[in-house]
């Protein structure tokens, strides 16, 4: 597989994760459960939106048939998306939203770490940049996970159930398939098999202080690599293109 076919293909995972998880965060705008999650949560959708935007925007470059960083991010039909579908899980309460952003959070904390060493520099800057973001991600929603776990019997079960339902979909962080194969043979990206085990340990180490225990028996659940979504991703691309559809070319 050709080097830039390979880097195109994961500048575009990459940065269709941010782009949905950060839209999912935006719906809480309005509507969080006090006024310093009103403003938390917007600012950590604006970090992933804006990592999205860099990631997009070195994505055209590389296709370069002119697409720019909009076109791309809301001109594509739903099967060119592949994030995973961890992120594109709906808010449902406060703990999913909570627990999608802290696995998700784990996650590329370990990944961009490495990335900062990888033999694409603008990746690499991309991931320096990403690093200093993605820290308050990481405590602020692991804080609520054990406020939440270790709180009341109702807080307790809504953790417990948010735990329950996306836990199985956080294999897919961690799936081997050509194009990463083909990435970390070109030092592109970490081999994220090899992240596993400090993502495990980062999780449990919150679990713990939560008194959650994290599952080892479940389906895991996968499909977005390959452009295969749940229904819930077609509403949220009717919402996300929605202006940009609507008003062709519109720039702010």
């Amino acid at each position: 597989m050709a080097h830039d076919k390979v880097l195109f293909e994961i500048l575009i995972r990459l940065a269709d994760d941010h782009l949905v998880l950060g839209h999912r965060l935006s719906e809480w705008c309005g509507h969080a459960p006090m006024l310093e999650e009103d403003l938390s949560m917007p600012n950590m959708a604006l970090d992933l939106i804006g990592q999205a935007r860099s990631l997009y925007a070195y994505a055209g470059e590389i296709e370069n048939r002119g697409r720019d960083e909009d076109a791309i991010a809301y001109l594509r039909t739903e099967p060119e998306y592949k994030n995973l579908l961890l992120v594109e899980k709906p808010n449902e309460d406060f703990a999913h939203t909570m627990l999608r952003q802290f696995y998700f959070a784990v996650f590329m904390e370990e990944f961009w770490k490495e990335a900062i060493s990888s033999s694409d520099n603008t990746l690499a800057g991309i991931a320096g940049k990403a690093m200093k973001e993605i820290a308050y991600h990481i405590r602020h929603c692991g804080e609520w996970i054990i406020r939440l776990g270790d709180g009341t019997e109702e807080s307790s079960r809504r953790m417990r159930a948010a735990v329950e339902v996306l836990h199985p979909y956080t294999d897919e962080m961690f799936d081997h398939d050509d194009v990463v194969a083909a990435a970390v043979s070109a030092e592109i990206i970490p081999d994220p098999l090899l992240l596993r085990p400090r993502w495990e340990q980062g999780v449990q180490t919150v679990f713990k202080a939560a008194k959650i225990t994290m599952p080892n028996d479940y389906w895991a659940l996968r499909g977005g690599r390959a452009g295969q979504h749940g229904e819930e991703m077609g509403f949220l691309l009717a919402d996300l293109q929605y202006m940009q559809r609507t008003y062709p070319g519109m720039t702010w």
